[in-house]
């Protein structure tokens, strides 16, 4: 393989893998590719803009002409498809934005993978979703790669849908897939609309930290760095037609997590202790808020060897030392600067 497409490259997620792939594996060529809207940010990959394998293009994956135009430019051998609408709350507020990037943008790509790959030996799509499509645990239990799907917001429809669909064109058309559903994300450039970037920047500014319902919801948390090591190794090692869970086995109440980092915090800011949980607000919880999930991850640790590197306090305490080191890029991100910025540079499609 030597030409690789990654899609949402300058989001959360996708920069850290971008940046994995184009520092370890110098004889492939990354294309980074996205329409940089709000979540997207050229910033977290300044360190490797001038890397003589990287190239960013900017585009949207749902402009159908456009991605058939791209594939014959670019001889592409394998896609990592990141590129997706991923808050649960603004799909509740505008889904067809959800259906649009999500479905169809997936289906543009998958579409010109089988018109372009006329030799699909050496050739992969590798789509990245989440556990939400799942839908909602008990007390008890993990999901696995044979859970039954139950979405129950437009997010996590549309995130199944697109695997569905993954799943339809490899076995339909013979294009060579793997998937993977993972956790809660957190760590290093995370937009602030998500809970842990939210809560730091709220608490660096003395604003109520606002906590759904009782905070009695529980997810499991990834860290980013580890999530780009999982991604990593399905990509080069996964077996075709294969599903992957990825978790970080890290269970925790929402309510639980935000005292934590208000603990982490304060003594990061030498507050007095207790200072940043006076801040903590409920609010109206969400419209099918779901109770819990929780990932088994025992295929991908015994197929790949890959397990979590950082128990959650490690991770944390990472991220939070991270943002107070970058809390210039964490005003620019709050204050939309970086995007007029990039639209000046790149054009604003």
């Amino acid at each position: 393989m030597t030409t690789l497409l990654i899609t949402g490259g300058a989001g959360f997620i996708g920069s850290h893998v971008a940046r994995k792939m184009v520092l370890g594996h110098p004889e492939i060529h990354v294309l980074n590719l996205d329409s940089l809207t709000y979540a997207g940010n050229l910033e977290n990959l300044t360190d490797i803009e001038n890397r003589s394998n990287y190239q960013f293009i900017k585009g949207d994956i749902v402009d159908e002409a456009f991605m058939e135009k791209f594939f014959a430019t670019y001889p592409i051998d394998g896609v990592i498809h990141l590129a997706a609408e991923s808050h649960v709350d603004r799909s509740i507020a505008n889904p067809m934005a959800f259906i649009n990037t999500n479905i169809v943008g997936t289906v543009n790509l998958l579409n010109a993978c089988r018109n372009s790959w006329k030799e699909m030996k050496g050739k992969l799509f590798y789509h990245i979703s989440t556990d939400e499509v799942y839908g909602s645990l008990g007390s008890e239990g993990l999901f696995t790669e044979e859970t039954a799907y139950d979405p129950r917001s437009p997010y996590s429809a549309s995130k199944a849908s697109s695997d569905h669909l993954v799943r339809a064109y490899h076995h339909t058309y013979g294009i060579p897939v793997v998937l993977s559903n993972c956790s809660n994300n957190y760590g290093p450039n995370q937009f602030p609309e998500k809970l842990i970037p939210l809560a730091i920047n709220n608490i660096l500014h003395m604003k109520s930290i606002p906590i759904y319902g009782k905070g009695e919801n529980v997810r499991d948390w990834l860290y980013v760095e580890d999530h780009a090591e999982a991604i990593e190794q399905i990509f080069q090692n996964g077996i075709n037609g294969r599903t992957y869970n990825i978790g970080g086995l890290n269970e925790w109440q929402n309510i639980e997590l935000i005292r934590l980092l208000c603990r982490i915090m304060d003594e990061k800011l030498e507050r007095t202790s207790g200072t940043s949980e006076g801040l903590i607000t409920f609010v109206k919880d969400r419209a099918g808020h779901d109770l819990r999930y929780a990932i088994d991850s025992s295929r991908i640790e015994d197929e790949l060897g890959w397990k979590p590197s950082l128990t959650f306090e490690q991770g944390l305490t990472r991220t939070v030392e991270w943002y107070l080191e970058n809390q210039e890029w964490m005003r620019r991100i709050t204050s939309g600067a970086y995007q007029s910025y990039y639209n000046n540079q790149y054009g604003d499609r």
